[in-house]
This record gives structure tokens, C-alpha cells and sequence, in this order.
């Protein structure tokens, strides 16, 4: 149970982040309290959209807010793992090698255009999102703290695109879509400052130290057994749903849990409501589960709802 004090930190805190974000990303809060969610639950985002809605820039706006250091990766098809991790170089007046860091290396890392690269590239970051370190010539060297994987995604309908095998897509813990703004919005995108300058402008709008207190106290955030009788209905219903090839995972549950208690914070509530579950289970689950055949659910959004409608509150 935290105080009046810590509740207003709480609140303060997240709402200078959210303020800020969303001078740079115009219209588009509820996916920025998805970002700033997936953050303090401590997993990893994705965005796929088509280029030039400002999927990039979003990166670049939570490095800057959240005092981040950052790294930016440009995934091509010829990447190679060695140009993420890092790799070992021979130092002859040493005489032995020296690991020389890779961009992985950074708080906020920009997987841009993460599903232009090979598999074999991609598959670089399954050690470093899963584990928080990477091991080269059977050496490991820890990731530093916080970590923060956000990886842009182009439809996979766009030439030059390899699908994101299952493995790498369950490490993301959200995936969400920006879209097109409103027309009034893009007006002042048109006539406003370049949001590139204006991030320039930006200081952080919160320390590293309470960035950890608020991830720290993420999984202090109550959770009732009705509420986990709610989560693992869901779950259960994916599982044993017709329309989809498989189920959620233990991960994928705890992911949903995690996902519910940071927008619980984030929203002011002393414990997770069913409507947190509620908000957070399309980012979770798109991405998760594969529609069996045409009938059922295609997209994102429809799988999301599909679930949500299918499994009935306690």
C-alpha cells in the first residue's frame, strides 16, 4: 500500500513524462501510456506502421524524456550480429584480443527497421532482451540498467521484409501502431517546428533514480485472486480457442500481469482493475497469436477485441 506522499511522486512523475511525449507525438496518448507502460513493467515495445508516422521520432522522444543514453541500429540485410553486439579485435601491443562494445551496449536501443535484417541479425538480440546481457568468445557482459529495447517495424507486406520468427516476437512484451494523425493534428505538423529541433529542446523530465523507484514499485501494485482469476481466464481462453493456432504463454501471462500493474500506476489505482487488463491486452496479445485460417480474427486490434469480448469479467 503506498502513502499519500509516494501516490503523488507517483502521479507527478508520470505525468511530466506523458506531458512531454506528447508535445513531440501529437494525438496519440493512449499509445505514449502504452510506451511509458511497457517501460515500467520492464519489457520490451514494438511499433509497426508504415514509414513516416513517426515511429522513429517516438524513440528518440522517450530516450530524451526518460535521460536515457541511446543507440540507434539501422537493420539491413546485411547486418551482422557482430554490428549489434560487439566483437573481439586483436591488440598487438597487448598482444591478446580486446572486446570492443557494440551499440546494444546502450539504455534505449533503436532496433530500426528491425524486419529488414536476416534472421541471423535479428536473432542477436534474443540474448540481450531476455537475459540483459550478451556473451561473446564465451565471455558475459551485462547490459546496462534500465534496458530498453524499442524495435520499429515495417508491414510485412513491404518489399524487402523477413517475418519475425515467433521466438523474437514473444520477446517484445507490447507491439503497437501509431496511424495516421487527425487533420487538425497533422495541420500542426505541417505548420509547426520540425520535431526533430524540438526534441533538441528537451530535458529529461525525470531522474534514473525515480525511473527505477517507479519500476520498482510496478510489482508492489496489488493484484486481487479475482483479478488473477480474470488473467488466466484469458490466457486460458487462447489456449483453448479454435481460432488460433496456440495459446499464451506462461510468459505471455506474466507479460499481461506485468503490463496491467504499470498502467495501474501510471492510472493512480492502489490495485489493477479488470479495466487495466482491459487496456493493456491488445498490445500484449496481437503479436502473440496467430489466427488459424480466415474466419476468426485478423488483426491486432480485432484479436484484442475478440478476447476481451470472448472471456466475461469475474
Amino acid at each position: 500500500m503506498r502513502d499519500a506522499a509516494a501516490e503523488a511522486r507517483v502521479a507527478d512523475d508520470t505525468q511530466r513524462v506523458l506531458d512531454q511525449l506528447n508535445q513531440v507525438i501529437l494525438g496519440k496518448p493512449e499509445q505514449l501510456k502504452l510506451c511509458l507502460a511497457c517501460f515500467l513493467a520492464r519489457g520490451h515495445l514494438l511499433i509497426e506502421d508504415i514509414p513516416g508516422v513517426g515511429k522513429t521520432t517516438l524513440a528518440h522522444a522517450l530516450a530524451y524524456t526518460l535521460g536515457l543514453t541511446y543507440q540507434r541500429i539501422q537493420f539491413t540485410s546485411d547486418l551482422l550480429p557482430a554490428d549489434i553486439i560487439g566483437v573481439s579485435i586483436y591488440e598487438r601491443q597487448h598482444d591478446r584480443f580486446q572486446f570492443h562494445r557494440g551499440p546494444v551496449f546502450a539504455q534505449l536501443v533503436l532496433a530500426d527497421e528491425v524486419n529488414r535484417a536476416t534472421p541471423k541479425a535479428q536473432s542477436a538480440l534474443l540474448e540481450a532482451m531476455e537475459e540483459r546481457q550478451i556473451t561473446a568468445d564465451g565471455v558475459t557482459h551485462e547490459l546496462p540498467e534500465p534496458f530498453f529495447v524499442v524495435a520499429t517495424q515495417n508491414p510485412t507486406w513491404q518489399i524487402g521484409t523477413f517475418p519475425l520468427p515467433e521466438s523474437q516476437l514473444d520477446r517484445f512484451l507490447m507491439r503497437i501502431a501509431l496511424g495516421y494523425p487527425e487533420a487538425a493534428l497533422e495541420r500542426r505538423l505541417l505548420t509547426g517546428r520540425d520535431r526533430r529541433e524540438l526534441l533538441r529542446d528537451f530535458a529529461p523530465a525525470i531522474t534514473l533514480e525515480s525511473l527505477r523507484v517507479l519500476q520498482e514499485q510496478v510489482t508492489r501494485v496489488h493484484v486481487a485472486p479475482a483479478l488473477l482469476d480474470y488473467v488466466q481466464a484469458l490466457v486460458r481462453f487462447t489456449r483453448e480457442a479454435a481460432a488460433f493456432e496456440a495459446g499464451l504463454s506462461p510468459r505471455a501471462a506474466i507479460a499481461l500481469l506485468r503490463a496491467a500493474q504499470a498502467w495501474a500506476l501510471i492510472a493512480g489505482h492502489r490495485g489493477v482493475l479488470p479495466e487495466d487488463v482491459q487496456a493493456v491486452l491488445p498490445g500484449i496479445v496481437g503479436h502473440r497469436l496467430k489466427p488459424r485460417g480466415d474466419a476468426g480474427p485478423q488483426r491486432a486490434d480485432e484479436i484484442g477485441r475478440f478476447v476481451l469480448e470472448s472471456v466475461p469479467v469475474p
